[in-house]
This record gives structure tokens, C-alpha cells and sequence, in this order.
């Protein structure tokens, strides 16, 4: 699985929105690496936030 694999993964298992501590410390990836994957994924609209600087995946 990619980075973006596993950040999704991570947030459907968590069933709430996540902020990227949260995320970067359940999946064990560095929070730099979280935070770019994250960025990339807002752009493309893979991930919505509900809540300010929490985050989720779109509903497709």
C-alpha cells in the first residue's frame, strides 16, 4: 500500500474526522509525509473537512 492507502485506511478504521497528528501516529508515518500525502489528496478532493483541521474521506 502507498502513503495514501494507508491514510485512508486509517480514517475509514477511525470512523471520525482526524487531524494529521492523529493520523501520522496511527499509521506510523512521519508527520511531514502525512501532511504532503494530505495536501495532495485535498487538491484531488479525496479528503473533505468537516470540522476545522480535522479530516475525512469524501463520499464518492
Amino acid at each position: 500500500m502507498n502513503e495514501k492507502e494507508i491514510i485512508l485506511e486509517a480514517m475509514k478504521k477511525a470512523g471520525e474526522p482526524l487531524n494529521a497528528g492523529k493520523i501520522a501516529e496511527l499509521t506510523g508515518l512521519d508527520r511531514k509525509v502525512v501532511d504532503k500525502v494530505m495536501a495532495d489528496m485535498k487538491k484531488a478532493g479525496s479528503i473533505v473537512s468537516p470540522v476545522r483541521c480535522k479530516w475525512e474521506p469524501a463520499a464518492k
